[in-house]
Formats: C-alpha cells, sequence, structure tokens
C-alpha cells in the first residue's frame, strides 16, 4: 500500500494554506510546528471568529510504521527510524490540513456548508479553549457523573 503524503513538504502546504485563507478574507493565519509532541497547530481569524487546528503527525507515523516496519536491514537505529517517522508525520499534517481547508472552503463558497458549521469545533471560546475541549470537558463530567451514580 502506497502512504499518502509519503513525500510531503511542510512548507507548500503551509503556503497553500495560507493562500486558500487569504483569498477566502482570513487573518492572521499562522502555523506552529511542536516536534516534541509531534504535531501542527493552524491559526487564524475569520471575520472576528478565532480558529485553532491542532494536528497530531503520530497516527501518521503509526500507519506508516505498520506499513514499513523497522528491520535490522535499515541503515539506522530503530529509534533514528521511527523518529524519521514522526517528523514525516508533522509534514504530512500540513498536506492533510491544506486538503481539508481546501475542501471544506470549497464547499463554504459554494453554499453547501456554512462557515460556523464546518469550523464551530475549532473556534476559541472566549475563556480562551476551542469548543471542541469545551464540548470534550463537558462531556467527560457528564460521563464522570453517570459512572459514579
Amino acid at each position: 500500500m502506497t502512504i499518502p503524503y509519503a513525500k510531503a513538504n511542510a512548507a507548500n502546504a503551509q503556503d497553500e494554506i495560507k493562500k486558500i485563507l487569504r483569498r477566502f478574507g482570513c487573518s492572521k493565519i499562522g502555523f506552529m510546528d511542536d516536534h516534541d509532541n509531534h504535531t501542527t497547530t493552524l491559526y487564524f481569524e475569520h471575520q472576528g471568529r478565532r480558529v485553532e487546528m491542532n494536528a497530531s503527525g503520530a497516527g501518521w507515523a503509526a500507519m506508516y510504521l505498520k506499513e514499513n516496519p523497522w528491520t535490522s536491514r535499515k541503515q539506522k537505529s530503530k529509534q533514528a527510524y521511527e523518529q524519521q517517522a514522526l517528523e514525516q508525520g508533522v509534514t504530512a499534517t500540513s498536506s492533510i490540513l491544506r486538503d481539508w481547508i481546501k475542501g471544506q472552503i470549497t464547499a463554504v463558497e459554494c453554499d453547501v456548508l456554512k462557515f460556523d458549521h464546518v469550523f464551530a469545533p475549532y473556534m476559541v471560546a472566549d475563556n480562551g479553549k476551542r469548543m471542541i475541549d469545551v464540548i470534550d470537558d463537558h462531556m467527560k463530567r457528564l460521563t464522570d457523573g453517570r459512572n459514579q451514580s
């Protein structure tokens, strides 16, 4: 099986995302790659609404390593091989985000979906938390309350 985004380039993908979002009227567009935690964060604003998306490269790396496991014939140690997969996973997330953003913005532009419906989980609330995190916290409290009954 061919692993998607195995040869991805983060800089090109991030530039494309910026172009797509700017064309749509977004501002304050930025990326942060957290190589220690293997994540990429995309931040932008649209009509005063702040959006923050966090994407993990660890899932991509796990998929890659499952399909291409380390063997003693590799030119590097198992740890170095796995680290390289994690680094490519962080790079791949930018390309995955680019494709997702392009599809979602196109759907909004064509009135197939509403901007708020697509990006609501990633919008930042007044308390600085993303809406999805607020919902997750609320659901956890509900679940914990049921388990204690």
